[in-house]
């Protein structure tokens, strides 16, 4: 049903949320994990910088489920215990366009700017990012605090290829990708909400 007829409901968008993150967490436990995570760290840095009470809920939205593509991943990449080899690592990159269709499927109010977040979140400050290539202020600001606190949470706690890292070596690997993967302001910000959290 569409139109004036239609039953509102302004928790909606959580709602699908909720639905396709369980949906995740049965394919691949440990991503789901990793979004509720990647949330309380988006909303704290989210708060640094001031954000809207709206923007701070689309932001936990896109958080949840900046992840929710790797769903058509095949499970020969999604599980793979160790690293990518190249053809294995472009099809990964293609989880965030993924995430961006499914998302764009759920014709609520606010999704179209949670799938334009999830699209953009593995851009990088200096343009070499993906899918898109954006650059400086033309990768969206919720996708640029997205990017930094999925970085941390993924470098700070064990992966098959890696060990978990302190607090400290997470930070201090941030600041050398300061400028080119990440926005120096909102980078600054995190290091101020981080040391609120620790």
């Amino acid at each position: 049903m569409t139109g004036p007829d239609r039953p509102t409901d302004d928790l909606a968008p959580e709602q699908f949320a909720r639905t396709l993150i369980a949906a995740l967490d049965e394919r691949d436990g440990r991503t789901r994990e990793h979004s509720d995570r990647v949330v309380t760290l988006a909303r704290a840095l989210g708060v640094e910088c001031g954000l809207s009470s709206q923007e701070l809920r689309l932001l936990g939205i896109a958080s949840a489920m900046h992840d929710i593509g790797k769903i058509g991943i095949p499970d020969h990449v999604l599980m793979k215990p160790g690293g990518f080899n190249a053809d294995e690592w472009e099809v990964m990159k293609t989880h965030p366009i993924r995430g961006e269709r499914i998302l764009r499927a759920i014709e609520e109010e606010g999704m179209s700017e949670v799938a334009t977040i999830v699209r953009h979140h593995h851009e990088r400050y200096d343009g070499s990012g993906y899918p898109d290539g954006l650059a400086g202020g033309d990768v969206p600001l919720l996708a640029r605090i997205l990017s930094i606190v999925d970085s941390y949470d993924a470098m700070a706690m064990p992966r098959p290829y890696h060990r978990a890292r302190t607090h400290q070596e997470v930070m201090a690997i941030l600041d050398t990708e300061e400028a080119q993967k990440h926005d120096p302001d909102l980078l600054e910000r995190f290091r101020r909400s981080a040391a609120h959290g620790q």
